[in-house]
């Protein structure tokens, strides 16, 4: 294999979602593989109000959000709120759910995980915009429990 063509097979690699790349030809083995990072993250700094009404938002909030149940990624993958484009959405906020009740998909390695409700209550909040991917641990909803 020349030089040439090792080159034009890795610019390919650079220009698409393939990660790895195995060629054998007239005896010879050739094997091209690299890693997927993700870049360019831009973190905005905390922005500081005002502290005696910062602190007590901070309290109430931090007292809200112990009562929410958090729904959270059990896997990497691409976050879908219904079963196909068209469907309507498993849960909207306000909506009211059971223990079990499908939330939504997590699509990891073309497998379709249901994700389910952790408790009864409605749904509070909603973390997630479809079709974006999803970390592992990653907050997805917030239900308040119904008692």
């Amino acid at each position: 294999m020349e030089l040439d063509e090792i080159k034009k097979l890795i610019d390919l690699l650079k220009d698409t979602d393939i990660t790895e790349l195995q060629i054998e030809r007239e005896g010879s083995k050739l094997r091209v593989r690299r890693e997927k990072f993700l870049a360019d993250f831009n973190i905005a700094p905390p922005v500081r109000g005002t502290g005696v009404t910062e602190q007590k938002e901070t309290k109430e909030e931090t007292a809200e959000q112990q009562r929410l149940v958090t729904v959270t990624s059990p896997i990497v993958g691409m976050f879908f709120r219904s079963p196909s484009p068209e469907a309507p959405h498993f849960v909207e906020e306000g909506s009211i759910v059971k223990k079990g009740q499908v939330l939504c998909i997590i699509e990891a390695m073309k497998l379709m995980n249901e994700i389910e409700s952790d408790a009864d209550g409605v749904i509070s909040k909603v973390l997630v915009e479809n079709s974006q991917p999803v970390e592992y641990g990653e907050p997805l909803f917030l239900i308040e429990p119904r008692t």
